[in-house]
């Protein structure tokens, strides 16, 4: 699909071989490049490059960033505990190798280009622990039996009246959602955001993606755009560019949005994955004769998603905020549970034939896609490896459900699920899981160690 990608370069599209970007450069409509990876938290994080000198250089060679992008915590602050950067290793550096399938225009940054790229250490070598690198470690696993994963992401957000700025000057509160009330496939109140909305649209389809469809969603102001499944790699580059894009246009406009997992106590924003595998003679997840509709290769990989869900939730519910988002009745998961179109369970079978696939209702909108799929890939890799077969169907509301697991309700169990699980530790190595563990604890540390405006509430006069 990279290939694909590459190879539909063209006078009219946003995608960009070396030599059209030379051209732009040369004529001045492109004069800078982002080169960009996304850091742990899924956030797009690099340098803007002079494009006449990505081109003579960068393309080629990379550029490179502190190896501490990899080691720090959510506000940028270094932190002990990571293997690969710290003040002991003297804050070395990485080399960002730009993926040129990955190479396009960004049309709401004028006269910008972007590339996503693949980071690696001085000495030639992979960092393993990147985001990227522990997708496409996954993926070469698929490869090696022959299977290719499509994966659509379905990103929802909260829209403000208030830009970012006011709302950080605020301190977050008393911010205006851009609807009163809920808004859920409601058209009249959405279109007080097409201004906003289209211009993410435009915006997304001006950058290479697909746009699909937008819809209100239940809490105020939140809206889910949607764009076309393609394989696993170009649609966790594409997620993070949308994330980032998203919020650049937004600010744009004098407003802010937020992927928060669970911004109120209302319904948070989710992030469902779906996902279905191909081979070379199509789609793989399909058997007329077999049980739902379902071949063995599904109904393995269906298997080994609920074997390791709990443990590898920590890659589908990276942060504290992300389990506020697991509440019965609220359309996000609680039970370890599987179901045809049933939107109760954590995993959701939907379509049929070769539009058969698995939807993954777990991860919220501040998820990491490319570890999310590196774990939705390595948890269906042990079922069809195994020859796994899942239970029946859950048929009812399994918010319910009794004999049956539920889904960590803290980042605290998650962490201690994923350091355990030797499951972890095979498919994605010692290094990944202590680097992630680590991050988590920092997190947990942090949480742990502030005190909120609820205990302020409940405990200054009344305690």
């Amino acid at each position: 699909m990279v290939g694909e990608q590459s190879a539909a370069t063209g006078p009219d599209s946003p995608m960009l071989s070396l030599a059209a970007l030379e051209q732009l450069a040369q004529r001045g409509a492109v004069d800078t490049v982002i080169v960009a990876f996304a850091d742990m938290q899924g956030r797009l994080v690099g340098k803007r490059v002079a494009a006449g000198l990505f081109v003579e250089d960068v393309a080629a060679h990379g550029a490179e960033c502190c190896a501490y992008l990899l080691a720090v915590d959510v506000e940028m602050n270094t932190v002990a505990g990571y293997a690969m950067s710290s003040w002991d290793t003297g804050y070395g550096d990485m080399v960002m190798r730009p993926d040129l399938s990955t190479l396009r225009l960004i049309p709401w940054l004028p006269h910008t280009a972007l590339v996503i790229a693949d980071l690696g250490r001085a000495d030639g070598g992979e960092v393993t622990v990147a985001p990227r690198a522990v997708l496409r470690r996954q993926l070469d696993r698929l490869r090696g039996r022959g299977l290719v994963a499509d994966v659509a992401t379905e990103l929802e957000f909260i829209v403000f009246d208030e830009s970012y700025r006011q709302a950080w000057a605020g301190g977050y509160r008393g911010l205006t959602p851009a609807s009163d009330y809920n808004i859920d496939y409601a058209i009249l109140a959405s279109s007080r955001m097409e201004p906003l909305l289209r211009d993410i649209q435009q915006g997304m389809i001006g950058a290479g993606l697909r746009f699909e469809a937008v819809k209100g969603e239940c809490n105020r102001g939140q809206q889910e755009i949607g764009f076309r499944y393609d394989e696993a790699l170009v649609t966790c580059d594409n997620h993070a560019i949308y994330k980032n894009g998203a919020k650049e246009i937004a600010d744009r406009h004098g407003k802010s949005l937020t992927f928060m997992a669970k911004y109120d106590e209302r319904e948070g924003n989710s992030c469902h994955i779906h996902l279905s595998l191909r081979d070379d003679g199509g789609a793989v997840f399909a058997d007329a004769d077999g049980p739902h509709g379902m071949s063995p290769t599904c109904r393995g990989f269906v298997a080994g998603l609920l074997a390791t869900l709990r443990e590898f939730t920590l890659f589908y519910a990276p942060n504290i905020n992300s389990y506020k988002r697991f509440a019965d009745g609220s359309f996000a998961p609680t039970a370890v549970a599987w179901g045809l179109d049933n939107r109760t369970c954590a995993l959701r079978v939907v379509g049929h034939g070769r539009n058969l696939r698995v939807e993954c209702r777990v991860p919220g909108g501040d998820v990491n896609p490319y570890l999310a799929v590196a774990a939705l890939i390595a948890g269906g890799l042990h079922g069809i490896e195994r020859g796994l077969e899942p239970p029946k169907p859950h048929a009812g509301n399994a918010y319910e459900a009794t004999g049956v697991e539920r889904l960590p309700a803290t980042l605290a169990e998650a962490a201690a699920l994923f350091g355990a699980s030797a499951l972890a530790r095979e498919a994605f190595g010692d290094d990944v899981v202590a680097h992630y563990l680590n991050n988590a604890r920092v997190e947990l540390a942090a949480f742990n160690a502030a005190v909120t405006d609820w205990e302020r509430t409940r405990g200054f006069e009344r305690l």
